[in-house]
């Protein structure tokens, strides 16, 4: 085995499968990495002296990944959104400590990564989930580089999957009226009325309350959305985006069906006495708690079904209320405006596709205003 001294305060060494390894003493004890090149271990043994220059100790060295991850969330809390932090917390919880935990942070290898993504892939966990523990991991070990445990990103090496193309599966006006039919009488029928009328996203609709209601002005606000929807965990924050903070105005069979819907939940209220919990939702279980997403995705596809229509997704809704009122003429500021987009032209990208209007359509209409018209002149023209 070849073995070159860098300098009187480590080694590099070349391993038989052609990688390098390199070392460095701290506190009498040896610290040590692999790297693909020399450079690379060069790289590291002047940065790891140098955060033996200032102050790095032994005992930091030995800081398992979960003690690490667990305290650099609870310190991140003031810095990220109450929903960020709730949302990296889950991901920490659920996947990252019981699968890289017990690794010691300095041991943490891009390889250790990647093959935690390998596995979460092959447990068919969702590929955006992955990816969000990508993101999370990577701002945690970040902030490690910043603090000089580690001399590099380990995350920053490892690819999550791909993304895959963005779907959007709609309904046309006849599907939507279906739709309707199969859900009257249900308990989400005035929550599939007021997705489709409204384009709202969905945990803005199930974290509306009965006080965002003018029932006078026909205004809905919309300054929430449900967070964390189980037990004593219920949360709410602000809605997606600054801009998703607005008002819509509803027509009068709107108003018409949520108020229906406000009579039936209070007489629910009273027959469920002291069961009943009381968070003021407009959309709520039987019981007053928020819905869950996976329960409410669970009813509405039976919805679909019983209607005879493709299983799409409950998002899916917000899609066709753009489409139809886009569609309709409805001028795209006002669709935006409505959806709670920052700008129409975030709407028109995203939605742009689905406006029927035709090149055909525009050909004739531009030959329609600029067709010459003979006009009589008082004056002869000279020629």
């Amino acid at each position: 085995m070849a073995k070159r001294r860098a300098n009187s305060e480590g080694s590099i060494y070349k391993r038989p499968n052609g990688t390098w390894s390199v070392q460095a003493t701290l506190q009498g004890h040896r610290l040590s990495g692999t790297f693909k090149t020399q450079r690379e271990c060069q790289e590291w043994l002047k940065k790891t002296r140098g955060q033996i220059d200032d102050g790095m100790t032994l005992a930091s060295t030995k800081i398992g990944f979960g003690e690490f991850v667990t305290s650099w969330l609870a310190s991140a809390k003031t810095s990220m959104t109450n929903r960020t932090w709730l949302h990296y917390e889950q991901l920490i919880r659920t996947y990252i400590i019981p699968n890289l935990g017990e690794i010691k942070i300095r041991s943490l290898r891009p390889e250790h990564i990647q093959a935690f993504y390998n596995r979460l892939f092959d447990e068919q966990i969702g590929i955006y989930t992955i990816r969000k523990v990508h993101v999370t991991l990577h701002s945690a070990l970040q902030q490690a580089v910043k603090t000089g445990l580690l001399g590099r990103n380990p995350a920053s090496f490892a690819q999550p999957p791909k993304a895959p193309a963005a779907e959007m599966d709609i309904l046309n006006e006849t599907q939507v009226s279906q739709l309707l039919i199969a859900a009257q009488g249900h308990r989400l029928e005035p929550l599939i009325h007021l997705a489709v009328i409204s384009g709202m996203r969905q945990m803005e609709l199930l974290g509306l309350k009965w006080n965002d209601l003018d029932w006078d002005r026909k205004t809905l606000k919309i300054e929430r959305q449900l967070l964390r929807p189980e037990g004593d965990g219920v949360k709410f924050s602000g809605p997606k985006t600054r801009f998703g903070k607005r008002s819509i105005v509803l027509g009068s069979k709107t108003i018409e069906i949520l108020r229906k819907h406000y009579e039936h939940q209070h007489q629910e209220q009273i027959s469920t006495g002291e069961a009943w919990k009381e968070y003021g939702l407009m959309f709520t279980t039987r019981t007053g708690s928020p819905f869950h997403p996976r329960n409410l995705l669970r009813d509405f596809k039976k919805l679909l079904q019983a209607a005879g229509l493709p299983a799409i997704r409950f998002h899916d809704l917000r899609h066709t209320a753009a489409s139809i009122l886009l569609n309709q003429g409805i001028p795209i500021i006002t669709v935006s405006r409505r959806l709670g987009h920052a700008r129409a032209s975030i709407t028109l990208d995203v939605y742009g596709h689905l406006i029927s209007t035709s090149q055909n359509e525009v050909a004739e209409l531009i030959d329609d205003l600029l067709l010459p018209i003979a006009v009589q002149l008082d004056k002869k023209v000279e020629r």
